[in-house]
C-alpha cells in the first residue's frame, strides 16, 4: 500500500523493509490500521524515538471520509499521553497532505528532506486545538 501512493512517494522503496516497520510499531512507536473487509485501507506509525509520525497513508478510493482524521487524531492523543515532547514530521510541498496538517492544527517549522515541509504539533497547541473542537 505505501508504494502505492501518487503523492509523497519513496524515493528508494527498497530502503523501508517490512523489517524496518516492524522495529518502528514494535519497539521505537507504535502502529494503526484501518481494514474495511479484511483489507487495510490505511496505516499510520509513529516514532517515539525521533518524535515523529513516519507514515500516515490512506487508499485513494478512501479519501474524504475522514479516515485518515481519526487515525490521525488517536494516534496524537495516544503520543502526547506517552510523552508531552513536540512531534514533528515532513511531507511533500503542495500536497493534499500538506492541506491535511495545516487543517488539523500542524505548524510549518521549516523544511526537511528533500525540500519537504516540516511541520510541527506541540502538546499545548494540540491542547488549545482540541478545546475549539
Amino acid at each position: 500500500m505505501r508504494n502505492s501512493v501518487k503523492e509523497n512517494t519513496l524515493s528508494d522503496p527498497p530502503l523501508v523493509t517490512n523489517k524496518d516497520c516492524e522495529e518502528f510499531i514494535k519497539i521505537r512507536g507504535r502502529g494503526w490500521v484501518c481494514k474495511v473487509n479484511n483489507q487495510i485501507i490505511g496505516f499510520l506509525i509513529v516514532d517515539l524515538r525521533d518524535y515523529n509520525v513516519s507514515a500516515l497513508f490512506l487508499l485513494q478510493s478512501y479519501e474524504g471520509q475522514r479516515i485518515s482524521r481519526k487515525l490521525h487524531d488517536v494516534m496524537v492523543v495516544w503520543y502526547f499521553k506517552k510523552t508531552k515532547k513536540s512531534i514533528w514530521l515532513g511531507t511533500s510541498q503542495n500536497t493534499r497532505a500538506e492541506e491535511f496538517y495545516r487543517k488539523a492544527g500542524w505548524t510549518k517549522v521549516g523544511t526537511h528532506g528533500k525540500d519537504e515541509i516540516k511541520f510541527e504539533m506541540t502538546f499545548a497547541n494540540w491542547i488549545l486545538r482540541e478545546q475549539t473542537i
